[in-house]
């Protein structure tokens, strides 16, 4: 047999077995999915903005307080056990940011810029004029933008593990998600993604709890099986690249943040560090309340549930307060 023809073959066998791979691993994501939504069903509603199907949770009454979950995560993480515990006295709401989740992102757009406009403007289609802004992680960036961009919808911030400036360098954790290629990250999230998350996902849970570890029932009552899903991906994705290549560095125009802001941060953090996000803020921002959890990571609502309500609470007396007297005088 001619060598050319050797080549040939070898390669059309390779080709045969790339596509029996993928035909694999894209019906285990089809399987792993479907189960995903079977086991953990939407627990909020649903509602239409710009486009987007955008899925919350809205409970109590009172003052609205808006919760803002970080990268590859859901609203199930402000909804268990921070929500269920707070208790009486304010309006709890927590959104599934556009794409993570069950819901929606059909434009595709992830810089803070863009989040933060939707922050305002699913607001406004709930009818909230100023809310408490409580921000997890990525959550925390998009909070302090909204601060700086619609400063009139926002009574003030109690960030959880924030993000507050430029992510200088994306962890081996997350290097994975830094797809630029819209069709590469389509391809990857409906086929290898998914069976990756499952081999690796006891690796990722210790990186992103750590010290703690994760709540026994995660993976159902805490919502984590969501975030197995290729639309989940592909906004998680979506998310890394525009932190990542974020060219506004709003750092400067913190200090024109004009209500009460507190950070609680975890010394133990793995994600984040206290020392680059949280300490240097003090200075940045007037009046910021910072409070550190000796011991604790990134997860500082599971990890220390009722200091993180505690926290929270004190920052909504503060900004509701300050906002009720800019109110009477006016």
């Amino acid at each position: 047999m001619h060598w050319t023809t050797v080549v040939i073959v070898v390669l059309a066998l390779l080709l045969v077995a790339a596509i029996a791979v993928g035909l694999f691993f894209a019906q285990t994501t089809r399987r792993v999915a479907a189960e995903a939504e079977r086991l953990v069903r939407p627990p909020g509603r649903f509602v239409e903005i710009d486009g987007a199907k955008v899925h919350y949770v809205d409970q109590g009454s009172g003052r609205p307080i808006l919760m803002i979950h970080g990268l590859g995560g859901q609203l199930h993480h402000m909804l268990r056990p921070l929500m269920e515990e707070f208790g009486d006295g304010y309006r709890l709401i927590a959104m599934d940011r556009p794409g993570s989740g069950y819901s929606t992102r059909p434009d595709g757009k992830a810089d803070l810029a863009s989040q933060a406009r939707f922050v305002s403007r699913f607001m406004e289609k709930l009818g909230i004029e100023r809310a408490l802004l409580v921000g997890h992680s990525l959550g925390g960036a998009i909070a302090l933008r909204t601060a700086v961009d619609h400063p009139d919808k926002v009574a003030g911030l109690a960030l959880l593990a924030p993000l507050t400036g430029k992510l200088a360098e994306v962890p081996p954790e997350f290097r994975p998600m830094l797809i630029r290629s819209p069709h590469l990250r389509r391809l990857m999230a409906h086929t290898v993604a998914v069976p990756a998350s499952l081999r690796h996902g006891q690796e990722t849970l210790d990186f992103v709890f750590g010290p703690q570890k994760p709540p026994p029932d995660y993976a159902v009552a805490g919502g984590a099986m969501v975030s197995l899903r290729p639309s989940h991906f592909v906004a998680t994705s979506q998310d890394m690249v525009a932190l990542h290549d974020e060219a506004t560095d709003l750092t400067a125009r913190y200090g024109e943040i004009a209500v009460p802001v507190g950070i609680l941060y975890g010394d133990a953090d793995r994600v984040l560090s206290v020392d680059t996000h949280g300490r240097p803020m003090v200075d940045k921002i007037p009046g910021l309340e910072l409070e550190i959890l000796e011991g604790v990571g990134h997860m500082v609502q599971y990890a220390d549930t009722p200091r993180t309500i505690a926290f929270i609470r004190r920052i909504a007396e503060r900004a509701f307060e300050l906002d009720r007297r800019r109110t009477t005088m006016v």
